[in-house]
């Protein structure tokens, strides 16, 4: 029997060595390179999905954007203006448009994509503003509607005038929870930095946040009168004030030398007037009421403190206050809750709610005439100054004792208090630790010096004429050649002022004309210009036209000063300018009220001028 070949043997060879052989590098390199190129493949395809997902969710979110800009935009000034019928009709379309942005704008794609650099700021802007428009269509502006229709109900107010202070301050909770919510959504908004935006975005953020900052101020201000309204208007028991009719024809910060000094009680929401006093009544003091500053003696001298007309040259209010309060008194022996001053404008557009008025030597009042009457043909009608005085006194106690009835519309009235209040042309102080500590914080408060208001420019006239003349001076403040970029950013704040008086003026009493001496021309006017920088903050040269002009200098608390004298014949004009910082991209101007111009100016980096 033969042995087996090998070739008919089983395979008794190393099982590797039945495997095929390895392959080569360059086969290992292809199957890698295709491996990188299916993963890239496929990860370009999630991108492109991602991307085309997120720009979807994009343009519904844009477009429900679009809807809540417009809505919310009307909705700003509906609040404002009090105009509940629109708010009211406008809410759903809002809610309905900032939900479907905040929808678009929170699903788990565009969160990752929110990461991306570049794209991701755009994605986190527009997220951003669709989750506080939404905050405050959801959960704000509903408040505001309910809230607003008990307030302005017909029992609101009584037919004898009293206020229902029991209601507000039932309301107050709920407008402070609706206030924390605008004033939360205004802030994440405003802290967008639009600059690194696209301009198809960027427009619609600003505008968005313009009417975010409207209604978060509107109900700001609500918050503060329903929480201190109800005990100023005495619910826990009797209070006295003193309210001081300013006269714009002689021009102080505050808008006026104080003409008229009316008492008033509050007492469960009920108003009653007490003594009225002239300054013929509060004759001027041999010594200042109070110990002055050395500052406010360098500024203003003794007369701040002496003559209760010039207690208001102070541009912080609260010190205004405390001087005619002290005054009032030495006078009566009587302490004062608070303190309120207005102007002839806000008197008249009171008028244009409660109606005319008629008093003892003078013709019928109304929100046409009253200014003119006022501030020119009285002082005709009565050459002795002291029955000008007594003029002007009887005008005031009888528009306020209106305001003490259930005369006007209770709506109109709170509209026109929130208009006037803005513009500082009312001015509230209290006694009250507690309350004075809110008020300081507001418009209304008036506490330039005082407050927290470190970056306002203040911006004040003072008549230096001692005459009544500025019923024709016409002033407007602006804010111009904002630079808001580098590292000191500047704004330009400039004064226009124009005299245009009679051309009968030289023949009116010197009492109205003044009393300046030669150096003055019968007729000229003389007013005092002050400029305080922001606090910290140093204060050029103030010029007029081109050129810098002499000025005296002071400092007041951190705050730089300077004062110049501006001299206009009839038909005269001129320009002041001074640089100033601009702080968190804003420049915030107080300043006099006047016949013509406001108190309060404001310009944000983006606008052509101030306000």
């Amino acid at each position: 029997m033969t042995s087996p070949t090998t070739d008919d043997r089983p395979d008794e060879r190393d099982p590797a060595a039945a495997e095929p052989p390895a392959p080569s590098a360059a086969v290992r390199r292809r199957r890698r390179t295709g491996r990188v190129v299916l993963v890239v493949a496929l990860v370009f395809v999630v991108v492109v999905l991602a991307l085309g997902w997120v720009a979807f969710r994009a343009v519904q979110a844009a477009a429900a954007l679009q809807d809540a800009q417009d809505v919310l935009g009307d909705a700003g000034t509906d609040v404002t203006s009090g105009d509940l019928d629109a708010l009211e009709a406008a809410l759903p379309a809002a809610q309905d448009a900032t939900a479907r942005a905040r929808a678009a704008s929170s699903d788990p794609v565009w969160t990752l994509a929110q990461h991306v650099p570049w794209l991701g700021e755009q994605l986190r802007a527009v997220r951003t503003v669709s989750v506080a428009a939404d905050d405050l269509a959801q959960d704000a502006v509903p408040t505001v509607v309910e809230v607003s229709r008990l307030l302005t109900a017909p029992t609101m107010r009584s037919d004898d005038g009293r206020l229902d202070v029991e209601a507000l301050a039932q309301a107050a909770p709920r407008i402070a929870a609706a206030s924390q919510v605008a004033q939360r959504a205004h802030e994440q908004v405003a802290a967008l930095r639009t600059d690194r935006l696209v301009d198809q975005l960027a427009g619609p953020v600003r505008t968005v946040d313009d009417g975010l900052g409207r209604v978060a101020a509107a109900l700001d201000g609500a918050r503060t009168v329903s929480a201190l309204l109800p005990g100023m208007l005495g619910a826990d028991g009797e209070r006295t004030y003193l309210v001081l009719a300013l006269n714009s024809a002689e021009l102080r910060a505050a808008g006026g030398i104080v003409g008229t000094v009316v008492e008033v009680h509050a007492d469960d929401g009920r108003l009653s007037l007490g003594r009225t006093l002239s300054t013929a009544d509060l004759r001027p003091l041999p010594e200042p009421v109070l110990p002055l500053s050395d500052a406010e003696t360098a500024l203003y001298g003794e007369r701040l403190g002496r003559w209760v007309q010039n207690a208001v040259s102070s541009p912080d209010f609260p010190r205004a206050a405390e001087l005619v309060s002290a005054r009032w008194e030495r006078e009566t022996g009587d302490r004062v809750d608070g303190v309120v001053a207005t102007d002839p404008v806000a008197v008249a557009d009171l008028l244009g709610v409660l109606g005319a008025v008629r008093v003892e030597g003078g013709p019928r009042l109304t929100q046409d005439n009253l200014v003119e009457v006022l501030l020119h043909d009285a002082y005709l009608t009565f050459p002795d100054p002291a029955d000008a005085d007594a003029y002007f006194g009887r005008v005031a106690a009888a528009v306020f004792g209106d305001l003490t009835t259930g005369r006007g519309d209770t709506v109109d009235l709170l509209r026109v208090a929130g208009d006037v209040t803005a513009d500082g042309r009312v001015r509230v102080w209290s006694a009250h630790e507690d309350e004075q500590r809110e008020l300081a914080r507001t418009v209304a408060g008036a506490a330039f010096l005082s407050g927290d208001h470190p970056d306002a420019t203040g911006l004040f006239l003072d008549d230096a004429t001692t005459g009544k003349l500025d019923l024709w001076l016409r002033s407007r403040v602006t804010v111009e050649d904002l630079r808001c970029t580098g590292d000191a950013p500047t704004a330009t704040v400039r004064l226009d002022l124009s005299y245009d008086p009679p051309a009968d003026v030289a023949s009116f009493p010197t009492y109205v004309t003044g009393s300046r001496g030669d150096d003055v021309p019968r007729g000229s006017l003389v007013t005092t210009v002050t400029a305080y920088a922001p606090q910290g903050a140093p204060l050029g040269g103030i010029r007029r036209g081109s050129a810098v002009v002499s000025a005296a200098s002071a400092t007041v608390g951190d705050r730089a000063v300077q004062a110049v004298q501006a001299r206009l014949e009839p038909g005269g004009s001129q320009r002041y300018t001074f640089e100033v910082p601009v702080r968190d991209g804003r420049v915030e101007v107080w300043t006099t009220p006047t016949t013509s111009s406001t108190g309060y100016v404001t310009a944000t980096c983006g606008d052509a001028a101030g306000d």
